[in-house]
């Protein structure tokens, strides 16, 4: 792995993993990297891939993926499953494809308070300072890449951080997917914070993930929902990223709450985190029936307040959940997203 700054970007030393090549894509090449923020001490894992024969790069055809409150990055979007994951879906189509994990998530550092019980310290990792981190990715890639703007993706939280980041940063952002997206909460979350006074993080086990999972799906589906092994295998990578809660009886992921504090001092209270109407860019939002953390509601209503965004779409993919990226449906929302993107190579 390659720890370096943006200030240093350009001196640092790749290392090239091959990809297998997969039915109808092409060889890709993966590097991962650290990124110093800000904050001393402090920095992002993110991870790159691509073409192996991609040598110039544009706006249009770089995505970068953050994810949502409990898990990483990397366990989700570049899973192999069935022998593909959906970095590589992009990539293979020729995109430079980037994922992100915040701080306190993943391959990133973790803020000293996670070293402590979690009601020692307040909730950490606020919206404020995620946004700050995307910010820090963002900036690394377009120098990187020597390139003015990206697409930016992103799931549940993620949704409501890239869509921050936009309203601040119209000018580096080519297009933006809202894959699940949150908004003005009617029902309960289903984020499990615990009960009791809000602290630093919360841990959540193997069995807690499953059921969130499932809830929503109607008895008669959830047999044939998510195919054979699949659970498992986001289930084994996701909770190995955190080695300390592995040593919990039972085995837990730590999560910091500060998405926790922003829900019930924002969409919780009926609130707007930011403001749709300073979207510039075309926008898609989509999502699954069955979806019980961002209900299909919050994307219908926050479709039409998004009234500067350009050939903005609204796509409802049947049969799936909050987690439709990895279960039988997930290649709906794959073209779905393709499709969004694809517009911008043809333009």
């Amino acid at each position: 792995m390659v720890r370096l700054s943006i200030a240093t970007a350009g001196f640092f030393l790749a290392t090239l993993l091959s990809v297998p090549a997969l039915a109808q894509t092409r060889p890709l090449v993966t590097e991962e990297m650290m990124v110093k923020t800000s904050d001393p001490g402090i920095e992002i894992y993110v991870r790159n891939k691509r073409p192996a024969d991609m040598t110039t790069f544009r706006p249009e055809q770089t995505v970068l993926y953050v994810h949502g409150a409990t898990y990483p990055a990397e366990t989700a979007f570049d899973l192999k499953l069935d022998g593909l994951s959906w970095m590589e879906y992009i990539a293979s189509r020729g995109y430079d494809v980037w994922l992100l994990d915040l701080r306190g998530y993943g391959k990133s550092t973790r803020p000293k308070e996670m070293a402590d019980k979690p009601e020692a310290n307040p909730p950490i990792v606020t919206g404020q300072t995620a946004v700050k981190d995307i910010g820090s990715a963002v900036d690394f890639i377009l120098r990187h890449r020597n390139i003015p703007r990206l697409n930016l993706l992103g799931w549940s939280w993620g949704t409501t951080l890239m869509a921050t980041y936009t309203t601040e940063n119209a000018a580096k952002v080519e297009r933006l997917v809202l894959y699940a997206p949150s908004w003005i909460r009617q029902t309960p979350s289903q984020v499990q914070a615990g009960a009791g006074k809000l602290g630093a993080y919360r841990m959540v086990n193997r069995d807690q993930a499953r059921e969130r999972w499932y809830t929503g799906v109607p008895e008669d589906k959830k047999a044939s929902l998510i195919p054979a092994g699949w659970f498992d295998a986001w289930a084994d990578a996701t909770f190995a990223t955190d080695p300390d809660g592995a040593t919990m009886n039972p085995p837990v992921l730590r999560a910091p709450n500060g998405v926790v504090q922003d829900g019930a001092e924002f969409f919780g209270a009926g609130k707007p985190y930011y403001d749709p109407s300073k979207i510039t860019v075309p926008t898609l939002l989509v999502g699954a029936e069955w979806d019980r953390d961002t209900p299909p509601y919050m994307a219908q209503t926050l479709f039409p307040l998004l009234v500067n965004s350009p050939g903005k779409r609204y796509v409802a993919l049947a049969e799936g959940t909050h987690t439709i990226i990895m279960e039988r449906n997930r290649l709906k929302l794959f073209e779905a997203v393709q499709a969004f993107l694809d517009e911008a190579k043809k333009s």
